[in-house]
């Protein structure tokens, strides 16, 4: 007796293979369909919006570009014309450099502007036109947008030029934010509060304060040999940093006097020479 033929054939499996490969061909074409029929719907909705988006970033960009350009071209112009004011000024041409400056000081960035008007201040005291320097140091610092460092310098410069002209009690106001051990303007304006308070007869806010800028390291000497001598002069120690020559303090309580330090150093060559 025959057995009845099996299911799982060769001809079978191969048109079930066949069947399943045209699905996926088939479901496969639907698919890219849909995609497309979706994409040309984006585009039709949203296709001129982001083209005009595209546009306007890339002409941003594009401005950008040119803008940092032109300030990168001015910049270097500017540092150009500062270097040419101060070749002048070097060499004695104050019109010259005054011509140069004028234009910084007009055309330049914020920060070349306020070091430009600065300079011009300079040679205006130099010219003997003080009013011209005030007015210009006080457009420095009071402009909001002028570096913070370039203000101070313009404060305390104008204070300074204008110091006989003023109340003490006013250049107290003004520069005793900056008289404070650790400014950075300690020194130049702590000599001027100091000189106000003497205006006023008062040695005993004076003294201390010639007495601190004497023994500031970060002061310059020059600055330091007065406010040394001022603060001798009102009675305040300010002898903290003189030194003998192997650094031990001289002039203060329990430490050697130079007449000691000299004759130790007669005995020293004494018992060498024995």
């Amino acid at each position: 007796m025959a057995l009845p033929p099996s299911q799982n054939t060769p001809s079978n499996d191969k048109a079930e293979q066949r069947l399943a490969a045209q699905q996926d061909v088939f479901l496969r074409e639907v698919d890219d369909a849909v995609r497309q029929d979706q994409l040309e719907s984006f585009f039709a909705r949203y296709g001129k919006p982001l083209i005009a988006l595209i546009v306007i970033a890339l002409a941003a960009f594009g401005g950008y570009l040119y803008w940092d350009h032109k300030q990168t071209q001015q910049r270097e112009g500017n540092a150009e014309a500062f270097v040419q004011a101060l070749d002048s000024l070097k060499a004695g041409k104050l019109d010259d450099a005054d011509a140069k400056l004028k234009t910084l000081a007009g055309e330049g960035s914020d920060g070349s502007a306020s070091a430009a008007k600065l300079m011009l201040a300079g040679i205006a005291l130099d010219q003997g036109k003080k009013d011209d320097a005030l007015k210009l140091y006080a457009e420095v610092a009071r402009d909001e947008k002028a570096p913070q460092p370039m203000r101070d310098l313009a404060t305390i410069r104008e204070v300074g030029a204008n110091f006989d002209a003023m109340k003490p009690q006013d250049v107290v106001d003004r520069l005793k934010p900056y008289a404070a051990p650790g400014n950075p303007w300690f020194g130049v304006a702590g000599e001027l509060v100091g000189m106000a308070y003497l205006k006023m007869d008062k040695k005993d806010q004076a003294g201390p304060l010639f007495g601190a800028i004497a023994k500031d390291e970060g002061v310059s000497a020059a600055l330091r040999s007065r406010a040394r001598q001022l603060a001798a002069v009102l009675g305040v120690d300010a002898l903290d940093d003189v030194v003998d020559d192997k650094g031990e303090p001289i002039g203060k309580d329990g430490a050697k006097t130079a007449a000691d330090a000299g004759a130790n150093d007669e005995d020293a060559a004494q018992g060498a020479g024995e």
